[in-house]
């Protein structure tokens, strides 16, 4: 069964359409690399799964709940990391990891257990009861990733999750997120750093202008466009016309 199923989901604003008729459905345990440029669609994709926007057509189901029709069901089982994480300034990263755990209704005795987990797996222990004012962005993002599996969700949904951070935070980031799989929790990605998504991901997805190009195992998407032995990044700027900016530049 699909932990998620995202069938013929189009989104419009006014006359434009950020999301066309788009397809996806990811199994337990899967790492899914969602790419494209600017203004692809990725954003609006993650906002429609996460319940922040709704769809204008298809559906968009996560472990047998519709995301419009149960959004309380599915949000139980849904972790969310957006790419401009926000604390509250006035609450210790501690504090604001018990408000996460209580709002989802976890015990408190759970909640401690998970938090002192949680400061050890993101080395958060030395600065978490301190105030958010004084967070650095990495900082605010190692307690945001915290927090969207306090509730030890079934899916994760991350925006740009290496933004803000330094190399030695990118790598522990990557090292969480194979942890994450190896658990069978399902991780669905939207990231510009390519080379994360070539390393990481068991399914990569290629949206430009809010269609779909390409999904699947990357020997696969490498095979079909007849680039094998090719980069990641390569085959991103053949799909998404890349090439043709590329040239241009020649030309200058």
């Amino acid at each position: 069964m699909a932990i998620i199923q995202i069938d013929n989901i189009t989104k419009k604003f006014g006359s434009m359409v950020a999301v066309d008729s788009l397809n996806i459905s990811l199994d337990k345990g899967e790492l899914f690399g969602f790419i494209g440029p600017n203004g692809a669609g990725k954003t609006t994709t993650i906002k429609m799964i996460v319940g922040l926007l709704r769809p204008d057509i298809g559906t968009i189901t996560i472990e047998d709940n519709n995301v419009v029709e149960k959004p309380s069901d599915a949000k139980r089982v849904i972790g969310y990391i957006p790419d401009n994480p926000y604390i509250y300034d006035r609450l210790t990263g501690r504090e604001f990891l018990e408000l996460v755990g209580s709002l989802y209704g976890m015990k408190r005795k759970l909640i401690l257990e998970r938090i002192d987990w949680l400061f050890d797996l993101f080395s958060i222990e030395n600065w978490g009861d301190d105030f958010a004012a004084e967070y650095s962005h990495g900082m605010r993002q190692k307690v945001i990733m915290a927090s969207a599996i306090m509730h030890d969700p079934k899916l994760v949904v991350i925006d740009e999750p290496m933004v803000g951070l330094d190399p030695q935070s990118q790598r522990l980031v990557k090292g969480i997120l194979k942890k994450l799989t190896e658990r069978g929790i399902t991780v669905f990605m939207s990231t510009h750093t390519l080379s994360v998504a070539e390393e990481l991901c068991t399914k990569i997805g290629i949206i430009h202008k809010g269609k779909l190009l390409k999904i699947g195992a990357l020997d696969k998407l490498r095979s079909d466009a007849q680039m094998e032995n090719k980069s990641l990044e390569e085959l991103f700027v053949k799909l998404t016309g890349g090439e043709k900016e590329i040239n241009l530049w020649h030309h200058l």
